[in-house]
């Protein structure tokens, strides 16, 4: 139970250090391409790992442009957590592109469509009782 509340603090912590690096420390021209916001990390239960889920909002060209930056970048971004964190072991850092926005997003335009098509609920309404 400890090590679960230890792992999820320093997940949150991670997400804020490195939130701030994205503003602030990672001068790679490509991470501005397009609109960086870390969505969620995920560490492992020994802390050697961190997989930093990022939502990247522009082009695809952009999004691509992005990750290679920000892939390039890990090892900076893996040094600054190791001296802002007090941790024996700083996690290897591995960036992902978390998708579920765009999923969703296509997932309510699909509802949205599907909704156009179907008759309205009044004029059924009014069908039963003819």
């Amino acid at each position: 139970m400890a090590t679960s509340r230890r792992v999820s603090r320093v997940s949150s912590l991670i997400k804020r250090e490195i939130s701030q690096m994205l503003l602030h420390d990672i001068k790679d021209d490509r991470v501005g391409t397009g609109m960086v916001s870390v969505t969620s990390v995920d560490v492992s239960g020994d802390l050697q790992h961190a997989k930093i889920f990022v939502s990247i909002y522009g082009s695809k060209q952009a999004q691509l442009e992005t990750m290679a930056g920000l892939q390039s970048s890990a090892g900076f971004v893996r040094r600054e957590l190791g001296q802002r964190m007090r941790l024996r072991r700083t996690p290897e850092v591995i960036f992902l592109q978390d998708l579920s926005l765009e999923r969703g997003d296509k997932m309510v335009h699909l509802l949205n469509q599907i909704k156009e098509t179907l008759p309205d609920e009044n004029d059924l309404d009014q069908e039963e009782y003819v």
